[in-house]
This record gives C-alpha cells, sequence and structure tokens, in this order.
C-alpha cells in the first residue's frame, strides 16, 4: 500500500438513463463513487462501480444528484478522514428531503468507525469494510428490505470477484493480495484491511487473460504489501524456499498475449529480494519504475515506527535495481515529524533523498491515528514543526524530481496512449516505462491520428519535474 498516498480525484461518471439489471430487473437510478486514498481504494471502487451497473444502477452526472451515493474512504491520514465526513454532511442533509436516497460509507473509515458512524450520521444506510467491497449486492438487498446495515466483521474475500467498471480502457488494476501483517507503528491499514489473503496465481492470470482479451494493454498488480505475496499460501519448492512468490507470480503470468506492460505496487524493502530484481531486469514487460518506501532516512526512526530494516539494506536494494536496470525509476513514501524525531534524524531523510535522488515521493507530516502505538506516544511534534518539515521536504522533492527529468531531454520515450489532454484536446497523454506522465500531439505528421492503447515513440522537447512533453518521432 502507498501509506502516505493523496487523495485520488472523484470517480468520472457519465450521465445516462436507467438500463435494465443483467437480470432483467428494472433500473435502480443513477449511482456516484467519491474515492478517498490508494490504488487499492481505487481498485475496489471499479469493483464496486461494476457490481452496481450490474444491479442496474447507471453512472450519475454528479453525487448532487444521484440516487445512491458511495463514499471510499481513506483514515491513513487525519485530513482525509475529516473530509469524508464534511462531505457526509452535506449528503446527510440531501437524504432528509429525499428519502428514498441510499447513502452508502465503505472502505477504511467504515472499518475503523463501525457502528460509531451510524450515530454520528444516522442518515447512512450501509457500512462496510473493504472486505466487503465484493458482497455490495448482497448488502444493498439488506438495505432495499429496510435494514440499516454494518459490515466490518473479518471477512474471506472470494476469488470469484465481480467484472470491475474500469476507468481506463487501456490501463487495469488486478489486486494480487489483500491485507496486511506488518504491524508499523504509525499504520492503522492491518485492523483496517484486515490479515493477508494471497489470490491463487491461476486467478490471477485468468483475470488478466481476460483484460488483455479486452483490449487492456498495462496492467498494474497491486497488494498493500505485494512482496508478501503467496506467504499465506501452501507448498515448497524442493530447494526448500515458498512454492508461491511474488517473483514466481511475475513469470507466471510474463507471457500473456496482447498485454504490453506489467507494473505493480507497493512493495516493503523488508522483503523486496535480488531475486525480484533479478527478474524484474530479465522479463521485457514489467516496466522499469519501483515504488519502495522508505519512510525515514534514521535508523532509530525506522526502529521506532517497527519498519523491519536500516537504511544501509534500503540502499543497498537501489543499488541493485540500478545496476541491473540503470535508468530504473524509483518512487517512495516518507513520513517527517514522527514522534520524538529530531531536527538531526530529520536532516538524515533529507540527506537520502539527496543521495538517492528519487524520481517522485509521496510526503506526508506524521498524523496520529486511531488504535496504533505511536499515536499514544508522548513525544508527539508540534504542529509548527511538522508543517515547516513538510514544506522543506517537499521543495526538495520536487528540486531532485526536476534533475532526474532532465534526462529525458532530447531522448525518444516509448509511451503508452492513454487518453487525451483534459486540458488541451489537441494533445495526448500517456506515460513512459518509466511511469513519467507524457503529453504529445494527437495527430502523426501526415495527419493520422494516434489511439488510446497505442505505443508510440515521443521525442522529448520539454522537462518538468512530474511530466514531460515531446512530439511525435
Amino acid at each position: 500500500m502507498a501509506e502516505n498516498e493523496p487523495m485520488s480525484a472523484p470517480t468520472s461518471t457519465l450521465q445516462s438513463a436507467p438500463v435494465p439489471a443483467a437480470d432483467g430487473t428494472p433500473g435502480r437510478g443513477s449511482y456516484w463513487i467519491t474515492t478517498f486514498g490508494c490504488q487499492m481504494n481505487k481498485a475496489d471502487s471499479e469493483r464496486m462501480a461494476g457490481i452496481l451497473e450490474t444491479m442496474g444502477y447507471t453512472p450519475g452526472s454528479d453525487e448532487h444528484s444521484a440516487d445512491l451515493v458511495l463514499y471510499n474512504t481513506c483514515t491513513i491520514r487525519d485530513n482525509a478522514e475529516q473530509k469524508v465526513y464534511s462531505y457526509l454532511g452535506r449528503q446527510a442533509q440531501r437524504k432528509r428531503l429525499n428519502p428514498h436516497l441510499t447513502l452508502v460509507v465503505a472502505g477504511c473509515v467504515a472499518q475503523q468507525e463501525g457502528e460509531a458512524l451510524l450515530r454520528r450520521v444516522p442518515e447512512l444506510d450501509l457500512v462496510m469494510g473493504p472486505q466487503h467491497a465484493n458482497r455490495l449486492d448482497t448488502l444493498l438487498a439488506q438495505v432495499e428490505s429496510g435494514q440499516q446495515v454494518v459490515a466490518t466483521g473479518e471477512n474471506h474475500i472470494l476469488e470469484d470477484i465481480t467484472t470491475a467498471r474500469r476507468d481506463s480502457q487501456v490501463c487495469a488494476w488486478v489486486n494480487v493480495i489483500y491485507g496486511c501483517n506488518e504491524r508499523c507503528t504509525y499504520c492503522v491499514v492491518p485492523a483496517v484491511r484486515g490479515r493477508e489473503q494471497s489470490r491463487l496465481p491461476e486467478a490471477i492470470r485468468q483475470e488478466m487473460e481476460g483484460l488483455a482479451e479486452r483490449g487492456f494493454r498495462e496492467i498494474t498488480l497491486l497488494g498493500q504489501n505485494i512482496d508478501a505475496y503467496g506467504r499465506d499460501l501452501p507448498g515448497i519448492t524442493p530447494e526448500g524456499r515458498r512454492a508461491h512468490t511474488f517473483t514466481d507470480l511475475l513469470r507466471h503470468v510474463h507471457d500473456i498475449k496482447g498485454l504490453e506492460r506489467i507494473r505493480f505496487a507497493t512493495s516493503h524493502p523488508r522483503y523486496f529480494t535480488e531475486r525480484l530484481i533479478d527478474a524484474c531486469a530479465d522479463l521485457p514487460k514489467v516496466c522499469e519504475h519501483f515504488h519502495i518506501p522508505f519512510q525515514s532516512g534514521d535508523d532509530d526512526v525506522l526502529r521506532s515506527m517497527a519498519r523491519g530494516y536500516t537504511v544501509d539494506r534500503y540502499r543497498r536494494i537501489i543499488d541493485r535495481i540500478r545496476q541491473r536496470m540503470p535508468d530504473a525509476s524509483i518512487s517512495a513514501d516518507v513520513i517527517v515529524a514522527f514522534p520524538g524525531e529530531t531536527e538531526a534524524q530529520y536532516r538524515r531523510t533529507l540527506a537520502l533523498i539527496e543521495e538517492i535522488g528519487f524520481d517522485l515521493v509521496n510526503t506526508a507530516a506524521y498524523s496520529p491515528r486511531p488504535n496504533t502505538p505511536a499515536a499514544t506516544w508522548p513525544d508527539q511534534l508540534d504542529e509548527a514543526v511538522k508543517v515547516a518539515r513538510l514544506q522543506e521536504l517537499n521543495a526538495l522533492v520536487e528540486r531532485i524530481a526536476r534533475q532526474r527529468s532532465a534526462r529525458y531531454l532530447g531522448r525518444s520515450e516509448e509511451v503508452l496512449v492513454e487518453a487525451v489532454n483534459p486540458k488541451d484536446p489537441s494533445q495526448l497523454m500517456g506515460r513512459t516505462r518509466t511511469n513519467r506522465l507524457t503529453f504529445f500531439p494527437a495527430r502523426r505528421a501526415d495527419g493520422s491520428l494516434v489511439a488510446a492503447g497505442d505505443l508510440v515513440a515521443v521525442r522529448i522537447e520539454e522537462v518538468r519535474p512530474f511530466s514531460l512533453s515531446g512530439s511525435l518521432a
């Protein structure tokens, strides 16, 4: 899980007339999903949208007119959680005027708060944790029978997942492992997403083959701690290692016909092996982009966080990646102003960012989360210190990202075309293999149009810290 992932924009939807459900029942009206948080939440929202459309709901034009409103929530940081309550307040007012409105809170805030959410927002119809995303239709049936439902109990996530309503027709998410067994002292994820549950390799491959047959060219494999994939599955190889590892999974799905690119997130330095790095270098479809959170550049802080690795261990991982894939991009997560963090320890974090030269860093000042050890520690830092450190950190991250972007200038980069640039319809946008967002003309020199899903060569003519622009080569 990208622990410090910024909140995503609301799911984009289109207005359309109600259509019958797959079972022939009348349409139920329109829906709207707003997604906060990490890529796992985005994938969950796509699956829930697929369930709603199977039930006969159609995408709504906005959250203020939809018949069913669902907030898929994040509790990684307090500001994300408080924003949810602000949204809910507006919807509660709507429901008092329109009792037929169905109001749902899903995701991590739902799991964390449970029935307390109903006491705070009694207008809610359904509160459901992330382990229950695949059961949305069953839970809504209970709501339709007149119940107010809370589904936050431990739940085995079924292998037979629903057909997701994908936001893209080119790139798709595929979950490979749910939950997290780590116990980082600042992180609420294990409490709200449950223990690790790895999907079977055959089921993952089947889903990916189906996506490739539908024209998807890139798939991102997802897990809170994706390197832990398979350790809850049975079996030992003749060599004495686990029969199912994430490295084995990459090799198992690599030859899927029609699939051009494979990405994955999020990795944990404790489990990121040399064997995995070598597989990424050897498998042509695996992109040269690695998201590996480091969280702090100081060993004592890492120990307080219960991260399970040292700064030197993290350096060795990056060194090995760059030995095998010199142009690879590295992104990460970092937390500053952790309880007890001294000025010297904070400076070591800045020094590590400068030394490694990250392409992107998701940054956050520490935010105490409910039911986590660090939230109860007495040495919390002042808000002014948090703000000052985060501002300085963000300035450094942007400067380093600009330096890293400079290497693309004048180069020809392979870009997978994803969509039209929403700010300029004459341009398309896509990503390099190293995950740099790139803008370029929608027409070739001969006047022909480039289509979404095409792989094109773009000559880079302008670089920015987090994006590129160029012409079709």
